[in-house]
Order: structure tokens, then sequence, then C-alpha cells
């Protein structure tokens, strides 16, 4: 069923200890609708200035990601991060952020882009994220990204966005902090406990240990998939949403219980191990569906175990 995501188009300047890119495309909505594009329609809803190329749109658009609410403001420049990497590909050090024409912005949203049955807020300023919502008030499913800064100075309006939505993603760190919390299962269980309305569906987004997944009654877990050569981790927890709720629109006319969760959160796993390879949105764009496939196999095959009777230890 069709997808709207709406947050930031951008060109980002990355270096990391395997290299550098001076303006590459980016921004969370770029990286989602990518990564949603392998299993839905998407519909982007951003904006961007008069010095974002043509060249890009036409790849977003050649991907099968609908650009018609991509506002393109005169005079404006597209928001633009720079940021350096060092070993640790789990931090990384912010040189530079030009906001740009995303300072001003205000959502757009076409009949078509309001008609989508699955909403992504990627991270945006809650009182967007809260704009938007009004708008889809009959999307089937819905899910939001957020961060520590709104959680920081906007706390009572990112609250009121996380309890209209089905689904949170936020890395477990953002988890706890939102929470006060001490562990990402303790922190999901009481934003679940907001409710209803509130999430029903908690993903807790851990870099290159993977993901967990967390619901009224169960917890999932996935490691990242093993990779020896790892690039650019810019990019990656949208590219996991992507995959993850593109997974579930393809499969909504399925009851989203555990199964279909599961799934999902397999997909969302195999793209963001393909999206940290190379810089960017490089390897995503001229990624085929057939490797998805076969990564989310492997994923399946070395994360199963028997569940035969374990032996006795002695000691």
């Amino acid at each position: 069923m069709p997808i709207t995501v709406v947050g930031s188009i951008a060109y980002d300047a990355v270096r990391t200890p395997f290299g550098e890119r001076e303006r590459m495309l980016g921004g969370a909505a770029v990286h989602f609708a990518l990564a949603a594009s392998f299993f839905e329609e998407v519909s982007v809803v951003g904006p961007v200035g008069d010095d974002f190329e043509e060249q890009h749109l036409a790849m977003l658009s050649d991907r099968g990601v609908l650009v018609h609410d991509v506002e393109r403001i005169a005079g404006g420049e597209t928001f633009f991060w720079k940021g350096e990497y060092g070993w640790d590909l789990n931090s990384r050090e912010t040189l530079d952020t030009r906001l740009g024409v995303f300072e001003g912005f205000q959502p757009k949203l076409s009949e078509r882009s309001r008609e989508s049955d699955v909403l992504f807020l990627a991270n945006i300023q809650p009182s967007l994220q809260l704009q938007v919502r009004e708008q889809l008030p009959h999307a089937r499913f819905t899910a939001l990204d957020s961060m520590n800064l709104w959680i920081d100075v906007a706390r009572e309006d990112l609250v009121r966005a996380i309890e209209g939505v089905d689904c949170l993603i936020l890395n477990d760190a953002e988890l706890r902090q939102l929470t006060a919390k001490p562990n990402l299962v303790s922190a999901a269980r009481e934003i679940i406990s907001w409710g209803p309305p509130a999430p029903s569906v908690i993903v807790a987004k851990q870099g290159e240990y993977g993901a967990a997944l967390v619901t009224k009654d169960s917890f999932f877990a996935l490691p990242a998939y093993p990779l020896e050569t790892v690039i650019d981790p810019t990019g990656a927890g949208d590219t996991f949403a992507g995959g993850f709720v593109g997974y579930i629109a393809a499969h909504t006319e399925d009851d989203w219980g555990d199964e279909l969760l599961r799934r999902a959160m397999a997909h969302g796993t195999a793209l963001a191990s393909f999206n940290v390879e190379e810089f960017g949105t490089e390897r995503i764009e001229r990624l085929a569906g057939e490797e998805i496939s076969a990564r989310v196999r492997e994923l399946s095959e070395i994360t199963s175990f028997s569940g035969a009777p374990l032996a006795r230890l002695q000691g």
C-alpha cells in the first residue's frame, strides 16, 4: 500500500577512515524512500533549494520514488550536513550544519500523498510531525523517528506525536533518555504503557549491534549483518526504517503481528547492511531486489539454532 515519507532531503559531506565525499545525496527522506521503494510506491515530501541537481530527482524517479511533493524553493540552499567518523563508526563529529530551506519547512502534501495508507514521519520538528499526522487520519500504519535534540527541547510535542503513531523507531540511547528507564526493554514497555493511544510497536536501532523489536507481549532482536567492509554508516538508520516500513506496507493485507514484524526487521537489517558498504546512497542506487532476498536468507541461516535440549554443563 502506498507510503508517504516526510523529512529531510540533503547534501552531505562525509569523511571516514576509508575515504571521503565532498557533496553526496543524503537526508532521512531520501535514504528511507530508496529502501522502501523496493517494496511499495513511496511519495517524498520535503524542500530543496536552487542548488539541488535534477539528476538526483531523476534517480529517485527511476527507482520508483514519487517526487511531485518535493518543493523547490527559489533562492534557497538545500539542507547541508558535514561530518567525520573515526575508527569507531558508531560515533561521529558534526563539523557543519546549514539548514537552508529546511529551516522554514512547512510540509505541503498533495492529495495523492494524503491518501497514502502508510506514513513515515522522519526526524523533523515534533510540531511538524503532528501537523502531517493530522493530514493522514486514516493511514493504516504509521511510524515515527526522532532524535535526542527534540527530547531535550520539545518533549511535550514529541510525546504527543509519538502517541499518534503505531510504531516508534529510535536508537536505544534515545529510548532511555525519553523514558528515564535504564534499558531498552523497560523503556519500550514504558512507552507502550502510555496507550492507547500510543505505539504498540517499538524498534530500537543499535548500530553495528543490530536492532530490537518490542511489543506488549514479545521481544525480538537481530544482529547486524556481518560485514568485512564498512565504509560509511550515514543514513543506515533511515535505510533500515525504509526496509522495515516498506515491507510492512507491501503486506498490509496481513495482520501486522509478530511474524510480519520479524520479517520486516530482517529486510530492514539487510538493506541497512548494503547502505554502509559505500558512501551515501551509492550502493542502494544500484541494488537489486534479488540481492536483498539473498541477504535475508543468509540472516535467517546465521541467526537460527536448534531447539534441542541443552547439553548438561559440568562443574
